[in-house]
């Protein structure tokens, strides 16, 4: 089995919570171009890593999907080995690919920005192309959305997450 941490958003863990399905479009693992690039790294060390550029793919697709409420969403699955690719990338790549959408039972933890990161999502999202591009004042505010740790939920609790209070 791998782990597998995918980049995801609220609307994306709705229909996860209706289909029983998420689909996969950016996800991220400890993979052989990982570990060398991280030579002294232990494994929970890399899978950290891996899980940070979900989150920060995730703020790609809140900026993708502008009425999606601003908090990033990484949804941590375990599937088995011939499910994923390992896309070519440079050294220190952590980018797989998944065949097809991941089943409710796959996944084994969800992710999610608290309160406290909304603000700062918020701004980020729309800066995210500017940062990319170079632009360190973005660069600065993006980071400071990557800086709140994600919030952790256990699978069952995805009908407290979708269900609005």
């Amino acid at each position: 089995m791998t782990r597998i941490y995918l980049s995801a958003t609220l609307p994306l863990l709705r229909d996860l919570h209706e289909t029983s399905k998420l689909p996969v479009t950016h996800a991220h693992a400890v993979t052989p171009a990982l570990r060398e690039w991280y030579t002294e790294g232990e494994l929970e060390d890399l899978e950290y890593v891996a899980f940070t550029r979900a989150a920060q793919d995730s703020l790609l697709l809140l900026a993708e999907q502008p009425s999606a409420p601003p908090r990033r969403v990484v949804v941590s699955i375990d599937i088995p080995d011939g499910e994923v690719t390992v896309r070519p990338g440079e050294l220190g790549s952590s980018a797989v690919s998944v065949a097809a959408p991941v089943s409710l039972a796959a996944v084994a933890a969800i992710h999610i920005d608290g309160s406290d990161a909304v603000t700062d999502v918020t701004t980020a999202r729309g800066l995210i192309g500017a940062a990319a591009d170079g632009d360190t004042d973005a660069q600065f505010i993006v980071e400071a959305a990557e800086d709140h740790e994600l919030e952790w939920y256990d699978p069952s609790e995805l009908d407290v997450i979708v269900t609005p209070t």
